[in-house]
């Protein structure tokens, strides 16, 4: 039987510690270099065992302060990102936005950091309402790397959506986003017709393109008139 790779070692051990129970979910794991110092191999070799691991959803890298064993409530699963015209067409019913914001502006800090540009480069900004039914769905707060959408802002968000526009001039390799409840900003209850105090289900979305970020978006749908369905076989 052929060896195993060297990557693959530590990746088995790691895998197995946290299967035994070796490092309970949110302890600090053993850093890179002890892992080299272990394994007598590179760092490149270490780094890729722990990205198919953090891939897996089974640790989280936190740069500056090491690798920890993953919540098991943080289950990886596969994204399949829909157009939301699609989805409510699909449903038989009628879709209309109301486009609220779209326009350039310089990028804070945090746009910045999440689209891999300096702070005050000019990024692309909409801020759009979803309707089903004449009902707000949707409320879809994006900001858009201009250098892989050019003609963003010409587009007339009333006709077609921004993640159809978007998969349509630049289609995206990699996709990072996170699920959670929570309560809309006050703009937002206000543009979704809802009490501040509403549960809502809030996705943020960073979208990558040969590594280079596409765009960022916030979608917050009210808890009471959006779901999340699927199927799983083992």
């Amino acid at each position: 039987m052929p060896a195993k790779a060297p990557y693959a070692r530590v990746k088995e051990f790691l895998k197995q510690g946290l299967a035994c129970g070796h490092w309970q979910p949110g302890a600090l794991m053993p850093s890179d270099s002890e892992l080299v110092t272990q394994f007598g191999v590179s760092r490149m070799t270490v780094t890729r065992a722990l990205r198919e691991l953090q891939n897996e959803g089974l640790v989280t890298r936190v740069q500056g302060l090491g690798t920890y064993a993953a919540h098991l409530f943080r289950v990886s699963s596969t994204l399949t990102i829909r157009d939301l015209h699609e989805e409510i067409l699909s449903r038989g019913h009628r879709h209309h936005a109301e486009v609220h914001i779209a326009r350039q502006e310089d990028a804070t800090a945090a746009v910045a950091a999440q689209l891999g540009l300096p702070k005050g480069t000019a990024v692309f900004h909409t801020l759009i309402v979803h309707f089903e039914n004449n009902l707000a769905l949707q409320c879809e707060d994006r900001y858009v790397n201009p250098a892989c959408a050019p003609d963003y802002l010409a587009t007339d968000f009333t006709q077609i959506t921004p993640t159809h526009y978007l998969l349509q001039v630049a289609p995206l390799w990699e996709a990072q986003y996170s699920i959670e409840a929570g309560s809309p900003s006050a703009r937002e209850a206000r543009l979704l017709g809802i009490p501040a105090q509403e549960p809502c289900l809030i996705i943020v979305r960073r979208t990558v393109n040969r590594g280079i970020p596409i765009t960022m978006a916030r979608l917050v749908h009210p808890g009471s008139r959006y779901r999340v369905e699927g199927a799983f076989k083992p």
